[in-house]
Parts: C-alpha cells; structure tokens; sequence
C-alpha cells in the first residue's frame, strides 16, 4: 500500500510540473504581446521601409546652393512661390505630396546611376543632376553611356563619384520645399523636371 502510494505521488507531482512548465512559457508569451500597445506590432517591413526613408531625407543636401553658371529660367511654367503637386517618387513619400517652388533653372538635366564614395550601394537611374553638376562639363549635353564626374552632394557620397549617363533632356528643372505624406518637411530638393509637377488642386 505504502509502495502503491508513492508510485501515485511521483506521478502527480511529474505532471504538476509539465503543467507548470506549460503554463510559464504561455505566460512568457503573454508577457511579450502585453509588451505592445495595443497587442498590436508594427511589421518588420513597414519599420526597414520607414528607417530608410528617415535616413534618405536625412542625408539630403538642404543649403539651396546653386551650381556656378546656372541660369534662371525667364518664363517658367511655374515660378517661384507657386504651389505644386510632386508626381515623381524620386524619394519616399515624395509622390503626391504637396510643395513650393523655390526656383525654375534652365539647363540638361541627367538620369545617371553611380556608385557612391563612401562605400554605399550602387545608385541606379538617379534623377536627376544638371549640366553645371559635372565636373569640368563640356559645353554639349552629354550621351547616353558617357562617364562623368559629379559635383554635386544631393546625397553623401555622391560628391566626387563617377557616373554614368543613361539619359539626358534640355528642360526645365525646379527647386522645391515639400512636405511629405508623414509629415516631415524637406527643403530645397534638387531637382524636379517641369514633367513631374502639377498645379496644387487648393489653387
């Protein structure tokens, strides 16, 4: 009897503790989705997608300075002061949002892809940089497959690159202030053709 009642204890407290092993690691997941708000969690993608947004705006040249030897356009579709809609999504969150003409510059402007300086990704199809961005530019719009030098520092490390072109067009190109679909508000980008603007549905 006494042996018959042990075996009957060691069998209740082995499965008292499987049922407490259990029951601790649903706590412990318990735990964790309490640790959100709301139970709820953003996906990683959404958070990669919103960090690198953040850091592309971050790296964006904001002085406004112009190129020596650019022209002011003399009768620009849109002039200084004019409120747009961006239709390019040359960054995230620039498609749609709504901005500011700051200037309106007649020249070549260049679709180039480029390998940074400091070691980042290769760029491909970067929209856009000028005529007076290149380094030494010669006095004709360049071909498609030409190589080139830029100097310009839209983004860290493309000052000092080489490039190369994969088109060009004569036009317009603008300077503007938006703000994009977050909120975050960016100043003088450079540059948008006339193409990928239209007027501000509030005018």
């Amino acid at each position: 009897m006494t042996k018959r009642f042990g075996y009957f204890v060691g069998v209740f407290v082995l499965l008292m503790g499987l049922y407490a092993c259990t029951n601790e690691n649903n706590m412990d997941e318990n735990e964790e989705r309490n640790m959100l708000p709301d139970n709820e969690q953003v996906p990683e993608g959404d958070l990669e997608e919103e960090n690198k947004s953040e850091h592309e705006h971050s790296d964006h040249d904001e002085s406004g300075e112009i190129p020596e030897g650019l022209i002011e356009a003399e009768d620009p579709t849109y002039a200084a002061g004019d409120e747009i809609t961006i239709t390019a999504s040359h960054m995230p969150g620039m498609e749609g949002a709504s901005g500011t003409i700051v200037g309106a510059y007649d020249t070549t402007a260049y679709m180039v892809s480029y390998q940074p300086t400091d070691g980042g990704e290769m760029v491909e199809d970067h929209k856009w940089i000028i005529q007076e961005e290149i380094d030494n530019a010669n006095k004709n719009p360049y071909q498609s497959g030409d190589e080139v030098t830029i100097n310009a520092a839209h983004m860290e490390g493309m000052d000092g690159a080489t490039a190369t072109i994969e088109d060009g067009t004569e036009t317009t190109v603008y300077m503007i202030d938006y703000v994009t679909e977050s909120g975050e508000e960016v100043k003088n980008h450079k540059w948008v053709t006339e193409e990928e603007l239209e007027p501000n549905d509030s005018e």
